[in-house]
């Protein structure tokens, strides 16, 4: 099992999830983190951290997309290990449909 970023954190970024990650598995997009599936741990302590309920373990079904994706963008994007500023508009996107198909930017952020 692993732990997988979704598309509640699109626009959202808080980064709380960072923070308390033991093993900084954490890669940063230009407006979502990806967590890497090869070095997480398991450990689940991001999970509730995340206000944006972004976060959630790989054996929910439905999650091989986000599976993908956090494999595949977390290979490409900069490791992410302390906490930044989340986005001025964050809380306008949570709970945000759609955003996905809408809002994702495959461009890598700015890392450490």
């Amino acid at each position: 099992m692993t732990y997988v970023v979704t598309d509640a954190c699109i626009r959202c970024k808080y980064m709380d999830c960072v923070e308390v990650c033991p093993v900084d598995c954490f890669y940063e997009g230009e407006n979502m983190l990806v967590i890497n599936p090869s070095e997480c741990i398991d450990c689940g302590v991001c999970e509730p951290e995340c206000p944006a309920e972004a976060i959630l373990p790989d054996t929910e079904g439905g999650l091989e997309q986000w599976l993908e994706l956090n494999t595949k963008f977390s290979a490409e994007w900069p490791n992410i290990t302390a906490k930044k500023e989340s986005p001025a508009d964050a809380d306008e996107f949570k709970g945000v449909e759609g955003k996905f198909e809408k809002l994702f930017s495959e461009a890598p952020g700015e890392g450490d």
